[in-house]
């Protein structure tokens, strides 16, 4: 496994582009860049501040989910069109970034979702998109979201047989379903892993500093197979040096499990 940390740990503390010089100090032996803007999405940002990544691995990137995914999903031409085309820049950006997978939301359940058969039809066109560009298509456990509860992969996953898996640990907690009936249902399909811990309140807090059982996870994440990144997704620190302690534990638990 690789230990590293989401840029959307600074969501509202520092742009993206202040970000990734901070990544190799932290320790982060691999990232997942959020892009959160359509300013971000153009491959003329990731061309301009690929290098300030000093040679951080870029695992995957990731994007603001309701800028245009839901819009992949319409039946009217036209609107898909319109995501298709931020689609492609992001997926420009990523090869540029030099990451291959795509963390992907979909479309909302509020909005009233769509049927497994449809839903699979759509994906196996953004799957096949994303693989002109060598990018894996990888979706997310989100409560709100595509993957809002355990089984939904696994039915998708049988009619759109490329598709990946993300799992989350702070959203499976959300959707009220155990951590580990999402990684049941995507099995040997996880591409990678967002993490975090939470305290005896209830408050999510960087790995190492509240109760969840690392070990555990670990040990269930390596029974199936998983050899991935790991990557930390929570802004929920005060300064550097304790993402960078959060980083150490996890590779320290990792090494011990």
């Amino acid at each position: 496994m690789k230990i590293g940390i989401s840029t959307a740990c600074y969501t509202d503390k520092k742009e993206t582009e202040e970000v990734l010089p901070l990544l190799k100090d932290s320790g982060a032996e691999t990232c997942e860049i959020y892009l959160r803007t359509f300013y971000e999405y153009r491959p003329e940002f990731a061309q301009k501040y690929a290098a300030r990544l000093d040679g951080v691995e870029v695992n995957s990137v990731r994007v603001a989910p309701l800028n245009f995914e839901p819009q992949l999903f319409f039946n009217d031409r036209r609107t898909r069109g319109d995501g298709f085309y931020w689609l492609d820049q992001v997926m420009r950006s990523a090869r540029l970034f030099g990451s291959d997978k795509y963390t992907f939301h979909g479309y909302l359940q509020r909005s009233g979702g769509c049927g497994y058969d449809y839903a699979a039809e759509r994906l196996r066109e953004i799957c096949g998109f994303c693989e002109r560009y060598g990018v894996t298509l990888c979706l997310e456990n989100v409560r709100e979201a595509t993957y809002n509860s355990p089984f939904v992969f696994k039915e998708l996953k049988a009619r759109c047989p490329q598709l990946q898996g993300v799992l989350d640990i702070k959203q499976a907690r959300k959707s009220n379903y155990p951590w580990q009936a999402y990684v049941k249902d995507m099995g040997q399909a996880i591409s990678h892993v967002h993490i975090s811990d939470i305290d005896s309140n209830g408050k999510t807090c960087l790995p190492g500093e509240g109760i969840s059982d690392f070990k555990e996870i670990f040990k269930v994440l390596k029974g199936e197979g998983f050899d991935g990144a790991v990557l930390i997704e929570t802004g929920s620190f005060a300064d550097a040096e304790q993402l960078t302690r959060s980083i150490r534990f996890l590779k320290e638990t990792a090494r011990k499990t």
